[in-house]
């Protein structure tokens, strides 16, 4: 398969061209012949203009490139390696929902010919890919899994907003279903991989460890958000705490805040998932996802606290809340706890303004029925800085407080003003 696509005898088709797939398939697409597939036709129709619709990458990034965009399941018969790199949500019961990864892998079935390869790329349980996708692809295909087609799964890495640690610059796991598979998917990813290539032994290891790096950093996060709600009733600041230990030098260093987006506040759920299934119940892996999916809670009730100690009267409060993407200098919204954050303040009969310079307005109103401001008012009687984007860190206290009514309370949720707010009553994680 290797020698095929290298050749160009073979096209790589990437099913699904989000914040993983699109940077995979244009790096591809420049060494060799690259199919796009999307649902969505005018996701389709931004990316035959040059546009990623996530914006993440510059128009630049489609330069130099093979690749064919296209969201008809036709022009998927062309291809003879495909990588499924769909999003692995989950659903309103914290449940797995695999309905877009088994979509995407029924419409792969039904163009997967003899001697085609399927590599799968997005978080799942331990299992997933042999147990739950490799039978949809015998059913639609009429083909024996190993004998006929091939199967690998290798684990997106990609970092949104990360400009440093970029897709050719993170090692690739890869793995297959046998010694064959495994040689050349490691060898066709090593065309675009510059940080190089771990082999894993089993689809199922490369499985697990991808799932794992990010239920790691959430049980460390959730370490430092119960941390934060000591050392509060201690009158003890969190940072400061944290600066101080990080001179030791295996100290881990991570901060307090509010664990959402598509990976670290979801992957967890998916092992714990898994682990029911083999009568196991994770304790440390539910007990970190329950302090981190109430931080927002948390952090509303506190801040309530502190503005009736300031004699506010809730019912005639202003808030504005800065940022509302899941993490800083991003556009994405999914998952995003400074969602949650909101309507907990609205629930206290607080008014609240919502701004971003990232997300899109209509996205925001369509998943949380938030409406974003389109500027800033004033008299605010509490600003909370819920997200670290780069245009919030550049404003300094004087700006804060033209737009701050009279004893405004200043939440700094991920501390980035530390040592910078003299006026302004000054609180943070």
């Amino acid at each position: 398969m290797y020698n095929e696509i290298i050749n160009g005898n073979a096209k790589i088709a990437v099913i699904g061209l989000g914040y993983v797939g699109l940077p995979i398939a244009l790096e591809f697409a420049k060494k060799v012949k690259v199919i796009g597939f999307d649902i969505k036709p005018d996701r389709i129709a931004l990316m035959q203009q040059h546009i990623d619709p996530s914006k993440e990458l510059e128009s630049e990034a489609f330069d130099n490139t093979t690749i064919e965009f296209t969201y008809e399941l036709e022009d998927l018969r062309n291809a003879h390696f495909y990588i499924v790199a769909v999003p692995t949500p989950i659903d309103e019961f914290k449940q797995p929902d695999l309905k877009p990864l088994l979509k995407a892998t029924e419409t792969v079935s039904k163009v997967l010919k003899k001697g085609d390869y399927v590599v799968f790329e997005s978080t799942v349980y331990p299992g997933c890919t042999e147990e739950d996708c490799v039978p949809i692809l015998e059913k639609g295909s009429g083909l024996k899994f190993v004998d006929d087609f091939k199967v690998g799964f290798s684990p997106e890495r990609i970092n949104p907003g990360d400009k440093t640690h970029t897709l050719t610059k993170i090692v690739k796991v890869v793995s297959g279903c046998d010694a064959e598979s495994l040689d050349s998917i490691a060898k066709t990813y090593e065309l675009i991989i510059e940080a190089g290539i771990h082999r894993a032994s089993t689809i199922k290891v490369a499985e697990a460890a991808k799932i794992i790096e990010n239920t790691q950093r959430d049980i460390n996060i959730a370490f430092m958000n119960e941390l934060s709600m000591i050392f509060d009733k201690m009158k003890i600041n969190t940072y400061d705490v944290l600066e101080a230990a990080n001179t030791k030098w295996n100290f881990l260093n991570f901060f307090p805040g509010l664990v959402g987006g598509h990976c670290i506040g979801v992957d967890p759920y998916y092992l714990s998932y898994k682990a029911k299934e083999y009568g196991f119940h994770a304790q440390i892996i539910n007990a970190g996802r329950s302090i981190n999916d109430n931080m927002a809670p948390y952090l509303a009730s506190q801040i309530v606290k502190k503005l009736l100690a300031e004699q506010k009267n809730l019912n005639k409060t202003k808030a504005l809340v800065m940022g509302i993407t899941f993490k800083e200098n991003v556009s994405d919204i999914r998952n995003s706890k400074v969602a949650d954050l909101i309507h907990e303040l609205t629930t206290y009969t607080i008014s609240v303004d919502t701004i971003d310079p990232y997300a899109s307005a209509h996205e925001v109103k369509e998943e949380y029925n938030i409406e974003l401001s389109t500027e800033i008012g004033d008299n605010y009687d509490v600003i909370i800085v819920a997200v670290n984007h780069l245009e919030y860190r550049e404003l300094d206290e004087e700006y804060f407080k033209k737009i701050a009514s009279k004893n405004a309370l200043f939440v700094d949720v991920k501390g980035i003003y530390r040592g910078k707010i003299n006026t302004l009553k000054y609180w943070s994680l």
